[in-house]
């Protein structure tokens, strides 16, 4: 076995190889860390060595899986080691390491976005995370389904908005302005109501309006059901697929 497969063997998130799981916690670790600082406005000098720190990781993981270009997506020659940094998960990692230039040195004013950069850490979450990789699978495998879904809801939420915004026309006292504005506050009230969320901030104030919020929460509930059976039955599968059972 080669140095580069070696490395690939550790890089890449396998369940079965101890190495790999102790480097896929520390970077996990990594990731968490360098989110520490997202949580708080006032940034210190400790915060300050969690961004170094989850900066290097990230480093040395952008340039480990670089090296081994060629061997984990199985392309020969230079071509492998010329395309993997506009791979979309390498352009990430690329971002998520930039705020640590910063961090580095102040002369980087370019990355002064840094602190929405680091944002991006989240997403690497995903590949050394086995439960957000399975629900990436699942939306993969069932995403005809998931679609067709969506289009419902969206379908759903534009009739109930277009008929709530022709028939709630009565002025509210409160504001002395009628309740919906422009179709947009419908279309928001819309789906509040779908997904049952009910901020409060807008809701009807007539007799129709409320029997028609009644008819949308119910049916709404159906709606949002749907997605939820589809995700859990998938997860399940995915799970003991992976477990061989």
């Amino acid at each position: 076995m080669t140095l580069r497969e070696k490395i690939s063997n550790l890089i890449e998130p396998k369940r079965d190889n101890l190495p790999s799981r102790i480097y896929d916690w520390v970077m996990l670790a990594a990731i968490a860390i360098g989110l520490v600082p997202l949580m708080f406005r006032e940034q210190t000098r400790l915060f300050w060595h969690f961004d170094l720190l989850s900066g290097i990781c990230f480093i040395v993981d952008y340039l480990l899986r670089w090296f081994t270009a060629d061997v984990r997506t199985k392309r020969h020659g230079a071509s492998a080691f010329l395309r993997y940094p506009f791979e979309p998960m390498a352009i990430i990692d690329l971002l998520s390491i930039l705020p640590t230039l910063n961090v580095l040195s102040q002369t980087f004013k370019v990355v002064r976005v840094s602190r929405l950069l680091r944002l991006l850490r989240v997403v690497k979450f995903i590949r050394y995370y086995e439960p957000l990789e399975i629900i990436l699978a699942v939306i993969r495998q069932q995403r005809k389904i998931l679609g067709m879904v969506l289009s419902l809801a969206l379908f759903y939420i534009f009739i109930t908005a277009l008929i709530m915004f022709n028939a709630e026309v009565e002025i509210n006292p409160a504001t002395g302005e009628p309740l919906f504005n422009n179709f947009f506050d419908a279309f928001y009230w819309s789906s509040c109501t779908l997904t049952t969320v009910g901020y409060g901030d807008i809701y009807p104030i007539s007799t129709t309006g409320r029997v028609i919020s009644i008819i949308s929460s119910i049916v709404g509930i159906a709606i949002i059901a749907l997605p939820s059976g589809i995700m859990t039955a998938g997860y399940m599968d995915e799970l003991k697929r992976r477990r061989g059972e």
